[in-house]
């Protein structure tokens, strides 16, 4: 059974197979790849190298919101101004060598995503889940982009100081925030077919409580909308793998084995799109997972 996803030109169907979301950072501090794209020219071809490996989607990010950065307060790090500067350059840039490409940013700024969705984006994948900019799901509703809504607790700066909960609490939480992140929606104009939400892993989830919610992740389809899962390189993944790099969590660049695992225990409770820092690698996984699961 698919789903249909309801972008701005165009509607994706969600549920054949697994859709891979192609991420890039453009950014000097993100977690991951931050600072490895020194002009708009290196990040444009990165990005005609995931198309090329088969990414159905391209994520393109210019804040960080790794742990501890001030994005989504008053204060953030990063201003709007700024954000697209390093964004739609190349947002453009791909757009004119591949005029076809499905892209996504990812902000929670309304004066950005109205910017890159003019820019021709598709979709806005609002970590905060339209609660760090009240203006953002009206621009949204206006555009008639496609949306991914995330489930974040707090903010970042915030996030290595949450309470730990039990899982039956941790999955009522992420259930009833994005409930409500859907109303925000629906609230503002925005069509709920135009709507995929996220869980959130590593948004203000301690270490074990994201295999605590990636195990009963599918629980959060009866919300009625798709689900996408971010689980690449993700902090969680490196604690995990600590006692095999003498007690220290893996660094960022030796969780690509992981992030694989997790990816693939995602799709099997239910996701629709993963989003991953490699692509190839996903692209291949992903198509044994949607055969175990067809079978």
């Amino acid at each position: 059974m698919t789903t249909p996803w309801r972008l701005r030109t165009r509607t994706l169907e969600l549920g054949a197979r697994t859709l891979v979301m192609g991420v890039v950072n453009l950014t000097p501090d993100s977690f991951s790849d931050g600072g490895s794209f020194p002009n708009p020219e290196a990040a444009v071809a990165r990005c005609m190298q995931y198309l090329d490996e088969g990414a159905d989607i391209l994520d393109l990010g210019a804040e960080s919101t790794r742990p501890g950065s001030r994005a989504g307060g008053a204060d953030a790090a990063v201003s709007g101004d700024e954000e697209q500067r390093r964004l739609l350059p190349v947002l453009e840039g791909i757009l004119k060598a591949r005029p076809h490409a499905v892209m996504s940013v990812d902000t929670y700024k309304s004066e950005t995503a109205r910017a890159a969705l003019a820019a021709g984006a598709e979709i806005v994948n609002d970590v905060s889940g339209f609660t760090w900019d009240p203006a953002l799901a009206a621009v949204c509703a206006q555009a008639g982009a496609g949306v991914v809504l995330t489930h974040t607790r707090g903010r970042p700066e915030e996030w290595r100081a949450q309470p730990q909960l039990a899982p039956d609490a941790l999955l009522a939480m992420v259930r009833e925030d994005l409930r409500a992140s859907l109303l925000a929606a629906k609230s503002a104009g925005v069509s709920l077919r135009a709507v995929v939400l996220d869980p959130g892993y590593g948004f203000g989830k301690r270490f074990d409580e994201n295999y605590a919610l990636l195990a009963r992740q599918a629980e959060l389809i009866a919300l009625g909308r798709p689900l996408l899962a971010g689980v690449s390189r993700k902090s969680f993944l490196g604690h995990t793998l600590a006692p095999l790099f003498g007690g220290q969590p893996a660094p960022v660049g030796a969780r690509e084995a992981a992030s694989l695992a997790a990816m693939i225990a995602a799709i099997l409770n239910g996701a629709s799109i993963v989003r991953v820092h490699a692509v190839r690698p996903a692209v291949e996984a992903a198509k044994i997972a949607d055969a175990v699961r067809a079978g």
